[in-house]
């Protein structure tokens, strides 16, 4: 029985089968089989389908065996953009904040992302490692199988690496699996202020060449934002680790419609993130491009900001999915409930577009939908069973999670 499983009797088997990500209309196509079972072995996906009928086929005696009679059966969500390793907290800034001060002022009081990078030198190694174990316990909680983390709390080159090398560790000690995204130009750090070209320069000569050395990185992020990196030093960034092998993504549009989204298809980005006041134009060439829109709710929350148009971005044809943006200043959670609920209630998003956005079209932004975002034969076995009957229990019981048993790759490592 050893590496093998079946998941019997579900009332509802939530496949939100696919390959690549859903566009427009259809994502709201999650592909379900009442009363559905599903067969791992090895840990990829053997086979699925009503119960009854792959009984006839697989004998139950030869795998380990849970019955989910009563509850629906999802695929393990995927997290698709977060900045979980970091050192230091911020919660004072929190407390400005809701007094009324903005980010952008709390960044030039020596705040925001800075202060991280100085919690993130200081950090050693192992304490990061240790910190990050804990906190993927509690993304693993709320039913994650797979996270995406990016560096940007070093700005330089031993720190960015520290970061990256620790995500490398994470993988080997933690169940769920790690995208790593190299985000050196984060920030300005303030030996460079006023030279944001140079530490450009910098990032691409001294810094990059080392992730690409030590293959710590599989995607390279860009803060373009008003204030921190143009449009000019964003393709510059970009089109280096395009050439050097990297996939790209880009915090985009988060502050104003600098053009990011435009950046993000014109250079055939793997995603673009924040998007809170990206353009007709640029939704339009994201569409067009297949880049898939990351929405990241609880940011703009957080930060009292109007959200992204989601409704508007699937209407026209885009691919949305959906992350928490979990990272120390703006947005301190990875509650992926919280995120349902504000996309459903705030944005204007089906709960099956909200399931299609944290299944099968996460796994997209960060490239893997052929191996997981779905409950598909040869995909791995990332699998979560929740304790109500259907998937239109998890945006009703708002904020709180419905995860009971989270499976990856055929074994479990979650119960509620």
């Amino acid at each position: 029985m050893e590496n093998k499983l079946i998941i019997k009797n579900a009332s509802e088997l939530v496949t939100c089968s696919g390959f690549q990500a859903k566009k427009g209309l259809e994502m709201n196509e999650l592909k379900i089989i009442q009363d559905g079972a599903i067969v791992v072995e090895d840990g990829i996906i053997k086979a699925l389908g009503p119960t009854d009928d792959l009984l006839k086929l697989f004998n139950e005696e030869d795998y380990h065996v849970i019955d989910a009679k009563g509850k629906a059966v999802l695929p393990g969500f995927v997290d698709p953009h977060t900045h979980f390793v970091f050192g230091g907290y911020r919660e004072e800034e929190y407390s400005w904040r809701l007094r009324g001060d903005s980010y952008m002022d709390i960044m030039k009081r020596g705040g925001g992302i800075i202060n991280s990078v100085r919690g993130t030198n200081e950090a050693s190694k192992d304490e990061l490692i240790q910190v990050g174990l804990k906190r993927m316990d509690s993304m693993m909680g709320f039913g994650v199988t797979t996270v995406e983390g990016k560096s940007g709390y070093g700005l330089d080159l031993d720190t960015e690496l520290k970061q990256l090398e620790v995500m490398q560790a994470l993988k080997k000690q933690h169940p769920l699996d790690i995208a790593t995204t190299f985000l050196g130009a984060h920030a300005i750090p303030p030996e460079y202020k006023g030279r944001s070209g140079e530490f450009i320069d910098y990032m691409i000569d001294e810094v990059l060449p080392k992730v690409i050395e030590d293959d710590l990185a599989e995607f390279c992020d860009i803060f373009c934002e008003k204030g921190v990196f143009s449009i000019e030093e964003s393709r510059k960034m970009l089109s280096a680790a395009k050439e050097k092998g990297l996939k790209l993504k880009i915090h985009a549009d988060e502050i104003i419609p600098l053009g990011g989204a435009e950046l993000a298809a014109e250079l055939g980005a793997i995603s673009a993130d924040h998007l809170l006041q990206a353009s007709d134009e640029g939704i339009k060439r994201m569409a067009e491009e297949n880049v898939v829109a990351t929405m990241l709710p609880c940011t703009a929350f957080s930060l009292k900001e109007v959200y992204a148009r989601a409704r508007y971005m699937i209407d026209e044809g885009c691919a949305v999915a959906l992350a928490t943006d979990y990272n120390p200043g703006s947005c301190h959670t990875e509650s992926i409930p919280l995120v349902i609920a504000l996309a459903t209630i705030y944005m204007g998003m089906t709960p099956e577009e909200t399931i299609t956005a944290l299944t099968i079209n996460s796994a997209a932004a960060i490239d893997r939908a052929d191996e997981i975002g779905s409950l598909d034969v040869g995909k791995k076995g990332d699998i979560v069973i929740h304790e109500f009957p259907s998937y239109k229990f998890i945006p009703y019981h708002i904020g709180v999670s419905t995860v009971e048993t989270v499976i990856k790759e055929g074994k479990v490592v979650y119960t509620k």
